[in-house]
């Protein structure tokens, strides 16, 4: 063999410490041999007597389908069969066309008892092996401990972890849980279980859909997309919010899964969600609020509902108030409330006709996230926000039929369905109802259930309209003037006889709500503390006939000075024909400004004949 063959093989790790001379008796029995791809060397479990340095291509070192090494030039293997007759621990094959030495154990023997260099030289390579193989157990031995105390601080770390914290395989079957999990799953045997037995459909369905992805070529490293609901051995269910990995080859991966129970928490965020709703509503209800100046009652009639007031409040009886539109029946209300056993928890109103009828269920009773179209997340209805408190369900009457018998149960139940719910939801409310309608008769036309006017009418209170109630309206436009002047910063005079007589025989079709506004207005355009109660006050009376020429010692009534000055207006406008302002204008006549007369023929409903 040539110069360079012998410098090739002392190349060789196996023979780098032998001599040329040496390498020079070794080459004289060495043999080449060339393999295709694919071919065979040797296989495992046989025995050899030979082996072999790769000239030129490539060999696989493998156990059937899995491949420990790749082998090239200058590379050796099959050494271990020089000295001893044991069987091959793998195979080789040719990656590619190879051409490798082949080196007989007879020869590689007789060379070591005939040529003390050679002999020399392969041990000097053995004992350097022993030394590297002492030094790497010296080294496994320490990483070992490294690893131990790695491993112990891992499982410290994982058995005393709040959170549960389950490992599983590509098949589902747990194989790791630490404390926290067991105690979630309420079992302390669940390896080699599914983990997917521990979920509800829709939950396990989440998880099954992440390992199972196409996308899972990828390690997997994510929160998980929802809320994922346990259901431990002893069927207690719980939330959760979690995270999945994916750790190991593709072909053997296992999966770790760290949920959180959020059970406390959904409760606290639902409570605080509760209370953010009710200062909510209660804020709406404060700015809502059109007076503060409680019920004012001398006359019998009002006398008599604030005596059925204080009758009813300490009970929990349901109550129906009637009443004209503006009267105070939220007023009633919230006498009812204030004075009942429910004052510490809120007054939750409601006006059934000012809501459409598609979306009052919701409003009263909540909805679940995608009930309906527009429905992006749960809702809270006013019973449930009206829990252990009132709920005045003011304009009753107006109400859709199809929704009064979910009311008449709760009415009676003390229960409720969500829209696009399954789940009954409990309460105790106090039931406070209202209208201007004739619900009796309402219900006798079938616009409205008669068992549901029964429930609502236990204890009925008729609040009385305006009109009827006398000396009432004065005291109640006292004190109105008092808090508007104080609200305005306006000093306003008393009222004087004719102011009262003015109020008193106007009908109020709008009652107090209609007097408030009123008053606030005449407190706004108020001139050195003096009202104008004429411009201010409607007149809906006809005319009557005044006599041309009264008495100098006659005193007009009220109505009387109304009808006066409407005709008087009249005259001047006739005369100016219906012109209002400049020099030959009705205003100059009257010595009136111009947009105090506009406003006059306005507030005296006098109109230009056709």
């Amino acid at each position: 063999m040539d110069k360079n063959s012998i410098q090739f093989l002392s190349e060789i790790p196996f023979f780098s410490e032998i001599s040329n001379e040496s390498l020079r008796h070794l080459s004289e029995h060495i043999t080449e041999e060339t393999y295709i791809k694919n071919e065979v060397i040797f296989e495992k479990n046989t025995i050899g007597n030979s082996m072999y340095a790769v000239l030129e291509g490539s060999v696989k070192i493998h156990d059937k389908t899995y491949v420990y090494d790749t082998l090239s030039k200058g590379d050796c293997f099959g050494e271990y069969a020089l000295i001893d007759n044991e069987t091959r621990s793998a195979s080789v094959t040719a990656l590619e066309k190879t051409k490798v030495l082949k080196i007989e154990r007879d020869h590689f023997l007789d060379l070591l008892q005939d040529d003390s260099g050679f002999a020399q030289g392969i041990l000097s390579v053995m004992i350097k092996r022993h030394r590297d193989l002492d030094t790497i157990q010296e080294r496994l031995a320490s990483s070992k401990i490294e690893i131990e105390n790695a491993n112990g601080k891992l499982s410290g770390l994982i058995n005393g972890a709040m959170d549960a914290i389950i490992m599983f395989g590509n098949d589902f079957k747990i194989i790791l849980t630490n404390p926290s999990a067991n105690k979630l799953l309420e079992n302390d045997d669940v390896l080699q279980r599914n983990v997917l037995f521990f979920f509800d459909d829709e939950s396990a369905d989440i998880i099954k859909g992440i390992v199972k992805s196409e996308d899972n070529n990828k390690a997997v490293n994510t929160y998980l997309p929802d809320v994922v609901k346990v259901i431990g051995s002893g069927d207690t269910e719980t939330l959760n919010e979690g995270t999945i990995s994916k750790y190991g080859s593709d072909t053997n991966p296992f999966y770790t899964l760290i949920l959180r129970n959020i059970e406390e928490r959904l409760i606290a965020e639902d409570k605080i969600s509760l209370l953010t709703k009710q200062t909510q509503y209660l804020e709406e209800e404060i700015q809502e609020l059109t007076s503060s100046y409680g019920i004012i009652a001398e006359n019998k009639k009002m006398k008599e509902a604030l005596n059925l007031i204080h009758q009813v409040a300490k009970t929990d009886a349901t109550v129906l108030i009637h009443g004209e539109t503006g009267t105070g029946k939220e007023l009633v209300a919230r006498a009812i409330h204030k004075e009942s056993n429910r004052n510490d928890k809120p007054l939750i109103r409601i006006n059934c006709g000012a809501i459409p009828a598609n979306l009052i269920e919701s409003e009263l009773f909540g909805h679940k996230k995608g009930a309906f179209t527009g429905a992006t997340v749960d809702r809270k209805g006013r019973f449930l926000l009206a829990d252990r408190g009132t709920i005045f369900l003011d304009e009753i009457g107006e109400m859709p039929l199809e929704l009064q018998p979910k009311l008449l149960r709760v009415i009676q139940e003390g229960e409720f369905d969500p829209v696009g719910s399954s789940e009954t939801i409990k309460v105790d409310v106090r039931i406070i109802a209202a209208s201007h309608r004739n619900l009796f008769e309402f219900s006798k036309e079938g616009k409205f259930r008669e068992d549901l006017y029964y429930r609502l009418n236990v204890f009925p209170i008729n609040v009385p309209a305006l009109k009827e109630r006398g000396n009432d309206i004065c005291l109640i436009a006292e004190e109105m003037i008092q808090q508007f002047s104080k609200k305005l910063n306006k000093q306003i005079l008393a009222l004087s006889d004719n102011d009262k007589a003015l109020l008193s025989n106007y009908e109020w079709p709008g009652n107090v709500r209609e007097l408030q506004n009123l008053i606030e207005r005449a407190v706004i355009v108020s001139q050195n503390g003096a009202i104008n109660w004429q411009a201010i006050i409607p007149n809906n009376t006809d005319i009557t006939e005044i006599q041309k020429e009264a008495p100098q010692e006659k005193i007009l009534t009220s109505k009387e000075l109304v009808a006066l000055e409407k005709e008087n207006i009249l005259k001047a406008l006739r005369q100016t024909k219906w012109k209002i302002s400049g020099a030959n204008g009705a205003a100059s006549l009257l010595d009136l400004p111009p947009t105090t007369l506009a406003s006059r023929i306005k507030a005296l409903k006098i109109e230009r004949p056709i």
